[in-house]
């Protein structure tokens, strides 16, 4: 049955989730598995247990992860949208470069701000393209989550600590580094109550009530921002000038459409060569992430050939 139709036409939710396919790989979905109201299989995306549980079926079927979970309380993101960001970032590497030729391999560099416990970006991204991924985060837990999924999964993925809440790429981008690709998912709220309020908007559509922990759970560095995602990606874009020359793309995720008038401001400020706004539709729902760089096109040609250091 497909769920959401308008994923990326390479990505392998397109037609929904093969729920035949999930439970013969992973027998512990079963116990979650319910029929919707037109009497089809599903989960209740409502419960945080199943939601884990789907997640874990879902790398092991399509991605090769054998073994993964994630600590209470951290965000537990749902598979099909995020893959669909690297498969965009996919084209957009394959825009700069001479070929036109989607880019694979591990010269391919790609930095996750905010990699998370779940280090769903970098998972899905090596498996599908076999990019080589350093995932980045402020959170110690997030990060030991991350380096113990890698561990478990024999996966050469870079796991760092940003130890400054303050930075974004200062202290992780280390000199001598190049990455073809950033990317990030900001904390969308402004505040911690912004965040709950949120949180119980988001349970009011699922039809739970308020005592009931947010399925996709999340830690105060993954939700909230003083000054929120505006202020975030302001920063992000102040500290991208001082690695121009290490980084072909830089990108992020943008949830709230309002804030791209002042992006286009911040951006223009910074003097970019060239910034892009890409589109994503997942079912009803769009979202979209913008792109910017300091290189040319001749640079970017140049630095899309080469091995990302």
């Amino acid at each position: 049955m497909p769920n959401k139709p308008k994923l990326h036409p390479r990505n392998q939710h397109s037609e929904g989730y093969d729920f035949e396919r999930l439970v013969a790989q992973t027998p512990e979905l079963e116990a979650f598995m319910i029929k919707s109201p037109v009497g089809q299989p599903t989960v209740d995306f409502g419960d945080p247990s199943a939601v884990r549980m789907l997640n874990q079926a879902l790398l092991r079927a399509h991605y090769d992860i054998e073994f993964w979970d994630i600590p209470t309380g951290y965000l537990c993101p749902p598979i099909p949208g995020r893959v669909d960001y690297i498969h965009y970032l996919a084209d957009l590497l394959a825009q700069s470069s001479s070929d036109r030729d989607i880019p694979r391999g591990r010269h391919i560099k790609a930095l996750d701000i905010g990699t998370g416990a779940s280090l769903v970006y970098p998972l899905t991204g090596q498996s599908e393209y076999g990019w080589h991924f350093t995932g980045v985060d402020v959170d110690a837990g997030a990060v030991r989550s991350a380096r113990k999924i890698c561990e478990d999964n024999a996966l050469d993925i870079r796991i760092r600590l940003q130890k400054n809440p303050q930075n974004i790429f200062r202290g992780v981008i280390q000199p001598g580094d190049a990455f073809h690709v950033t990317m990030c998912n900001p904390p969308f709220h402004g505040s911690k109550e912004q965040a709950t309020k949120g949180t119980q908007r988001k349970w009011a559509s699922l039809g739970k009530g308020r005592s009931t922990k947010l399925n996709f759970g999340g830690r105060a560095s993954e939700l909230w921002y003083p000054g929120g995602e505006i202020k975030f990606i302001a920063r992000m874009v102040n500290e991208s000038t001082e690695f121009a020359k290490q980084c072909l793309w830089f990108t992020t995720l943008v949830s709230k459409k309002d804030n791209l008038q002042p992006l286009h401001r911040i951006l223009g400020k910074a003097e970019v060569a060239d910034y892009k706004i890409i589109e994503m539709a997942q079912g009803q729902k769009t979202s979209r992430f913008i792109a910017w760089t300091y290189m040319n096109k001749k640079q970017r040609r140049l630095f899309a050939a080469s091995s990302g250091g």
